[in-house]
């Protein structure tokens, strides 16, 4: 178990992994991340995750959100 502050600062989760590592009188843990990868890109935090969203996945997801946005304008919250 580690001390709350450590999990706090580490950004750790119950259920994370950690790598171990050690060298001599020293034990190193770092927290085991995803692939994924954000960077920046023209200005817009892009994820690369792997293989792309299909066309209609993207569009069903657009359309979602557009409709939350508007129940929410108009004071429709879920």
């Amino acid at each position: 178990m580690l001390p709350k502050p450590v999990r706090d600062e580490l950004q750790l989760n119950p259920g994370d992994s950690l790598e171990v590592d050690s060298s001599e009188e020293r034990v190193i843990l770092r927290p085991v991340r995803g692939s994924s990868r954000i960077y920046k890109k023209q200005g817009v935090w892009v994820m690369h995750g792997g293989a792309p969203l299909s066309e209609d996945v993207v569009e069903k997801t657009i359309q979602q959100i557009r409709r939350e946005r508007e129940q929410g304008f108009l004071g429709k919250q879920k």
